[in-house]
């Protein structure tokens, strides 16, 4: 299933942040817990990691691109079967 993820509030004042390093690429997979971007505020720069696994398929917010709290930034291919085939699909 294709869902995309948002950026999600790692501090509490946090309004955006700017996505510093995508660490996996379109076609990547990845299972929970494994980092997918690395994120920059004015506090701290994190490494934002995978609830679940799947597959990287689009980059909705490049790196050095800011994104607000909420918002998408990438859409992914859910689900365990995902990540055993390879592909997005």
């Amino acid at each position: 299933m294709k869902v995309t993820l948002k950026l999600v509030r790692v501090g509490m004042n946090m309004q955006e942040a700017t996505i510093a390093q995508w660490l996996k690429s379109p076609g990547d997979s990845f299972v929970a817990g494994e980092p997918l971007y690395t994120i920059e505020t004015e506090k701290v720069t994190q490494d934002v990691p995978a609830a679940v696994a799947g597959i990287l398929l689009e980059v909705l917010v490049p790196a050095g691109q800011d994104a607000r709290v909420g918002e998408g930034v990438c859409v992914v291919e859910l689900g365990a079967a995902a990540v055993e085939a390879g592909t997005g699909i």
